[in-house]
């Protein structure tokens, strides 16, 4: 079956196997991501356009990391050579997100605009703190940090690619009031 990259939703990387029964250690791109119980079957694949489907028959939470086990691979010997794959989900078998909510992939790449300063760039990445997660959003200001709390998220335009903020003072210079 074929398959367009826009109907795949990408999960999470394979890190490392776990016990001899062919447990796979996943990496979720996104702590918010769905769970891979509902997954009829996962995609793995080592480079872009390439991959191989197969039946996941169990995924466990364990220390952070999901443990999968799949169909016909449950013997160490059989997963090893799938760690470092990028394990992708179809989009049709992914819920939705909380309201308000989106994921990552939905997320990267989008513009990033505040309210007194205009345009600050794209993200391009963000990573978890104890407290919360921050965005990595590059542009003209180089790189800014912001810190992902509902007090400086204002709103999220998926369609239109945008995403409005309103960051603290002295985050970014401030617009020359000439």
């Amino acid at each position: 079956m074929s398959t367009s990259e826009i109907d795949l939703f990408h999960y999470g990387t394979i890190v490392g196997t776990h016990g001899l029964k062919g447990d796979l250690k996943v990496r979720p791109v996104d702590g918010q991501s769905p769970s891979l119980e509902n997954a009829t079957r996962v995609l793995l694949r080592k480079t872009p356009g390439s991959g191989e489907w197969y039946v996941p028959v169990r995924a466990t939470l364990h220390k952070g990391k999901i443990l999968l086990r799949l169909q016909e691979h449950e013997n160490i010997n059989l997963v090893e050579t799938l760690v470092g794959c990028d394990l992708f989900l179809l989009r049709s078998e992914v819920e939705e997100p909380e309201p308000g909510g989106h994921y990552w992939q939905e997320l990267q790449g989008i513009a990033v605009t505040d309210k007194r300063c205009g345009e600050i760039g794209t993200l391009e990445n963000k990573f978890t703190t104890a407290a919360h997660d921050v965005y990595v959003v590059e542009g003209p200001f180089g790189e800014v940090l912001i810190p992902v709390v509902d007090q400086f998220i204002c709103a999220v335009d998926l369609a239109g690619k945008r995403m409005t903020v309103d960051l603290p003072e002295g985050l970014v210079p401030e617009p020359d009031a000439d």
